[in-house]
């Protein structure tokens, strides 16, 4: 059943972003049942030029095992002459009665969330992207060793919609 879910998910998204005249580069990575603290997820990125600007979002599905209202990660960019940026991030993932933000039909919500605005790729040669969850419980000094509920990581670059007037 959960392979048949998944299958209709897969074609659905498949479909879905066929049709997306702003979509770059939009890619996924599965996460196992639970995502330990110290698993980074990466993206090898080419960017197509370097005198446009790109909108970097990063992309959360999740099930019904999530049971926060907010998730932290930690977005790593390494350009390809080695300089690297890293931001801790916060994301709302349901709203004050608890019920999940996203799309989504059945029980897995999808998550476009902002990561940066209006990026240019100045450098040529290939960018890295590394995305990791630190999330921590309330009162507690360590963090959550492996979170459930989290089932795929994306990250995505789009061009920004064009404003008509």
């Amino acid at each position: 059943m959960r392979n048949n879910v998944l299958l209709f998910l897969l074609i659905f998204f498949l479909v879905l972003t066929s049709c997306d005249p702003n979509r770059v580069f939009d890619g996924y990575q599965a996460v196992p049942e639970k995502w330990h603290k110290d698993s980074i997820i990466s993206f090898k990125i080419t960017p197509p030029d370097s005198t446009n600007t790109y909108n970097l979002f990063v992309n959360l599905r999740n099930n019904n095992a999530y049971k926060y209202n907010n998730l932290f990660l930690i977005v790593e960019m390494v350009f390809p002459h080695g300089k690297t940026l890293t931001d801790t991030l916060e994301y709302k993932m349901a709203d004050p009665s608890g019920k999940f933000l996203g799309t989504g039909l059945m029980d897995i919500k999808e998550n476009k969330l902002w990561y940066k605005e209006g990026v240019i790729f100045k450098e040529k040669g290939d960018y890295q992207v590394n995305i990791q969850q630190a999330m921590r419980e309330n009162g507690k000094v360590n963090g959550v060793t492996e979170l459930e509920g989290i089932t795929d990581v994306g990250f995505r670059i789009e061009k920004p919609a064009k404003n008509t007037p």
